[in-house]
């Protein structure tokens, strides 16, 4: 296993959308693997497959302790939200209050092709929440109302890892309905 880079804002490969994994195998196993060492040296809560470069359908999380991975997920949202504060590994150096659903049930898959059911609330539903919209082309700030998603491009434009080639633009994908 090893560390990886990790994409930043503006890389085209963070606004596509992850292909679902198919085979369960040696390389999909170094995948997790790679994630984990990659988030863990970081530091961060969670590092979804499109952050290194990969585009399938697969993320770890770190949280309170907790260790996981998750491939191919399917979400069910709560109906109660939490507005809390996220920061993001390929937006280096930010975090803001972003509204997410405050529960979640995610159904998916082991590294080796076992169901795999996860419940969570609050951190790591947020968590969860946040690492499977990077699967589907989305990026938090995608979900923050505008004043703080204007705050949000204005730090961007303002980092040091920023460049005049990094490409700006809102997700193609849909937001289920938390985005603005």
């Amino acid at each position: 296993m090893s560390v990886r880079p990790i994409r930043l804002f503006g890389d085209p490969v963070l606004r596509t959308a992850a292909t679902p994994v198919v085979d369960f195998d040696k390389e999909l196993r170094t995948l997790v693997g790679d994630l984990t060492d990659t988030m863990l040296e970081a530091p961060g809560s969670g590092l979804a497959a499109p952050q290194i470069g990969v585009g399938l359908r697969v993320f770890t999380w770190h949280v309170e302790g907790e260790l996981g991975h998750l491939v191919n997920p399917t979400l069910t949202l709560g109906e109660e939200t939490q507005d809390g504060s996220e920061g993001c590994l390929s937006i280096p150096g930010f975090s803001i209050d972003c509204v997410r659903a405050q529960s979640v049930v995610a159904h998916g898959f082991d590294m080796h092709g076992e169901p795999l059911l996860v419940e969570g609330t609050d951190f790591l539903a947020r968590a969860i929440q946040h690492e499977t919209d990077h699967l589907d082309g989305i990026l938090f700030v995608d979900r923050l109302d505008k004043e703080r998603r204007r705050e949000a491009m204005r730090h961007i434009r303002e980092a040091d890892w920023f460049g005049p080639d990094t490409q700006v633009k809102v997700s193609p994908h849909a937001t289920g309905g938390l985005g603005f």
